[in-house]
């Protein structure tokens, strides 16, 4: 990484200074003044004393007397109040190229130490069709998968679906009252009767209770209910694979919260010292002494022991502590489980069910419609992926005439790019509003127009032939910082998973094919006669068609074969 190689060097000159300190190169905010800085100066003038424009002047006169001040800069200078100001040479530029066009990865360095990371994310409810609220986990869970993946560490991931909880008690209720037999239950029928028992349980007292009832018996064996619910998880469970498949969403485990039962015994006698009863109920006091705001006791077993979606979570906690021994468990879900989390996470602690592992809850903002509030169809739902899916395609396709005549595959990696693209540029705490038919254009910062730029450049690189050996030159500002943007891949890359946000991914890609169109449209590669240049302007459109591919894929983005 181009920044590490220069911290080794400042690090390397101010030693010779008596300075013994680790220093910090950071991209510059302001390219017109130079390409990088250290701010270090003013922490250095803390620790020896001296004010952080002595240091700072000190420390360029160094590095302008070092051997390898022409191999590394054009320009190092210091700027008040206490800031190193480095612009590259060309040179050292071209080096860092050259390594990513020749290295696995493009040259990124692997961890000393591989984590385990536990992946939670999807999970949707079964008995219920995915909507457009199961985009976001999904979506943010697979990209942060894949990028902690490509950073060279191991990676598990679990839907974790909701599937014992009171509204598979309202199916069943449903499917016992109107007499329908095991093979009569179908995605259709499930669709229909989840939001009418749902309705009724609102309404009426008794259903509620009775729907209450039959979920504790559920989740105490009852086997008539037991047989229900299996058929109900497989036909709801299939549909969910299906749209997941869509997405390209994957999981290693597909595991749901009646997975976790057999786990509740030893998962409570870890927590035994911890849980107290209060009213009948099993309860796990939270709250501590720096809170401003006391925190709810997390409720464990309810007075008439039925388990809840902390006591599957804290089981499920264990199950995964005994089986991965992972480093890392992250949880990608609605923000507005905050608490919840909080309270799981705080029992982990407090019991030592985690030891060591560090739990992590990477909340989302919402999904708004063009008028600011959650996004909803006309008749005030969420609407479902199939219709989302459909209506984006639709769009799409009116947009021109040739659009029609793509293949259906094309088609769908192009719906795909413009939904998660139009999620993942967003930090995910954020809310965002969808408009369908902005994201859907080929220009702007979009989904559609990554995709053209990729083609484009592919289409330029066909039937050529290059030499990998580039030369030193450097030829003019949009081939500068064409370059000098493709050495900041490592470095997105790191930020990306140390903050737990493909969204700086996603910056980073669209900023990519912004300055190769910018190259493009600027330089006219096809006729030039430089044979040495020449080459050297494919090559690096060659290394920016590669950054563009494997980075498209941590963001769950295929390539179509045209557009």
């Amino acid at each position: 990484m181009i920044t590490k190689k220069l911290e080794q060097f400042l690090e390397e000159e101010i030693q010779k200074l008596g300075y013994e300190e680790k220093v910090r190169v950071i991209v510059s905010n302001r390219r017109e003044l130079c390409d990088y800085q250290c701010d270090d100066c003013f922490r250095l003038a803390k620790i020896y004393h001296k004010s952080p424009m002595e240091i700072g002047n000190r420390i360029v006169e160094a590095i302008q007397n070092s051997p390898k001040y022409a191999e590394y800069f054009k320009e190092v200078t210091f700027a008040n109040p206490g800031f190193i100001n480095m612009t590259l040479s060309d040179t050292l530029i071209n080096q860092q190229v050259r390594c990513m066009m020749e290295k696995e990865k493009f040259g990124m360095e692997m961890p000393s130490k591989i984590d385990t990371y536990v992946l939670d994310y999807g999970g949707a409810n079964i008995a219920k069709p995915l909507h457009v609220g199961h985009l976001r986990p999904a979506i943010v869970g697979e990209s942060m998968k894949r990028i902690i993946a490509y950073m060279g560490h191991k990676t598990i991931s679990d839907v974790h679906l909701g599937d014992y909880g009171l509204q598979i008690g309202q199916v069943i209720y449903g499917i016992l009252k109107d007499q329908k037999q095991v093979e009569e239950i179908t995605l259709e029928y499930l669709e229909d009767i989840y939001p009418k028992m749902s309705s009724l349980c609102k309404e009426d007292e008794f259903v509620k209770t009775e729907c209450a009832n039959i979920t504790k018996d559920l989740q105490d064996g009852n086997l008539e209910y037991q047989l229900l619910f299996q058929k109900i998880k497989e036909v709801s469970g299939n549909d969910c694979k299906r749209l997941y498949d869509y997405l390209g969403v994957s999981f290693d485990l597909w595991n749901g919260e009646s997975d976790s039962y057999p786990y509740i015994p030893a998962t409570t006698e870890v927590l035994k010292n911890i849980i107290e009863v209060s009213e009948g109920a099993k309860i796990i006091p939270v709250s501590e002494v720096t809170d401003a705001k006391e925190l709810p006791p997390l409720i464990y077993q309810k007075s008439n022991g039925a388990y809840l979606y902390a006591t599957t979570d804290l089981a499920t906690i264990y199950e995964r502590m005994e089986k991965y021994h992972p480093d890392y468990i992250l949880y990608v879900a609605d923000s507005r489980q905050s608490l919840h989390f909080e309270q799981v996470f705080r029992a982990c602690r407090k019991s030592g069910l985690t030891k060591n592992t560090k739990l992590e809850f990477l909340g989302l903002g919402t999904i708004n419609g063009t008028d600011g509030k959650p996004f909803k169809t006309r008749s005030g739902t969420a609407p479902k992926l199939d219709a989302l899916f459909e209506q984006i395609k639709g769009i799409f396709l009116s947009q021109k005439e040739d659009n029609k005549d793509m293949e259906e595959e094309d088609i769908d990696k192009i719906v795909n790019a413009i939904l998660k693209f139009a999620d993942l540029q967003n930090n995910r705490e954020r809310d965002y509003i969808f408009d369908i038919r902005k994201f859907s254009n080929v220009v702007g910062k979009t989904g559609p127009y990554i995709l053209y730029t990729f083609l484009r450049i592919q289409k330029i690189l066909e039937s050529v032939s290059l030499d990998s050996n580039i030369s030193n030159h450097i030829y003019n500002e949009d081939d500068r910082k064409l370059r000098l943007h493709l050495l900041e891949l490592e470095a997105s890359l790191n930020s990306a998973l140390k903050e737990r946000l493909p969204s700086l991914l996603a910056d980073y890609i669209y900023t990519l094919a912004l300055l190769a169109n910018t190259f493009y449209q600027n330089n006219r590669i096809q006729g030039l006669t430089d044979e040495v240049q020449k080459n050297d302007w494919l090559s690096l459109f060659n290394l920016t068609k590669n950054v563009l591919k494997e980075m498209l894929n941590l963001i769950i983005i295929d390539i179509p074969q045209f557009m």
